[in-house]
């Protein structure tokens, strides 16, 4: 004989066990803490000072566009 299944239980865990999937998806995705997004934020704004710091606004132009 089989076992008998109570649909509510089973219903709600499924529920259950999709909404956890769904969280653990939303915390890879956002997952981040503020400190983090502040740090990748000053690195980025480092980067790019750096590269317009480091950019030549006098360079010849390429040849044979004469």
């Amino acid at each position: 004989m089989s076992n008998v299944v109570n649909l509510r239980r089973e219903r709600k865990r499924r529920d259950r066990q999709q909404k956890a999937a769904v969280a653990a998806e939303n915390r890879a995705l956002h997952g981040r803490t503020r400190g983090a997004r502040d740090l990748q934020r000053q690195q980025a704004e480092h980067l790019a000072r750096t590269l317009d710091g480091a950019r030549r606004d006098d360079a010849p132009d390429a040849p044979g566009q004469d």
